[in-house]
C-alpha cells in the first residue's frame, strides 16, 4: 500500500493536536509512563489491537513501567497520516482509565 508523506506544515499542524509527541528524523517519538509493568504491558496490548486494525505498527520498547514509541511510515521513510492516526489512538488508549484488580 502506498502512503503520501505529510508536508512540514501538515506535521506542524498535527503536532499541536498531539499530547507530548516530538518530531525528529522523520518520526514521532513519545515515552508513556505508568505506575507499574502490568499497566505498561496492558497499554501495549491495547495498542497492538489498534495498530493491527490500522495495519500500521509502532517501533517500541518496554522497560518496566515505560513504553517508548517511534512512529514512522517505513515504506516512504517519512510521516504519513497512518502515524498521526496511531499516535491519536495511543493517546486515547493511554487516557482511558486503567482497570485495577
Amino acid at each position: 500500500m502506498s502512503y503520501t508523506p505529510l508536508t512540514e506544515d501538515e506535521i506542524t499542524e498535527h503536532l499541536h493536536a498531539l499530547k507530548g509527541w516530538e518530531y525528529k528524523d522523520n518520526a514521532l517519538y513519545k515515552t508513556f509512563s505508568f505506575e507499574n509493568f502490568r499497566d505498561a504491558f496492558s497499554f501495549m496490548s491495547r495498542v497492538a489491537l489498534a495498530a493491527e486494525s490500522l495495519n500500521h505498527h509502532p517501533d517500541w520498547c518496554n522497560t518496566y513501567n515505560e513504553v517508548s514509541v517511534k512512529l514512522t511510515t517505513h515504506d516512504i521513510q517519512a510521516l504519513s497520516m497512518k502515524d498521526i492516526e496511531l499516535a491519536i489512538a495511543m493517546d486515547h488508549l493511554r487516557d482511558k482509565k486503567l482497570v485495577k484488580e
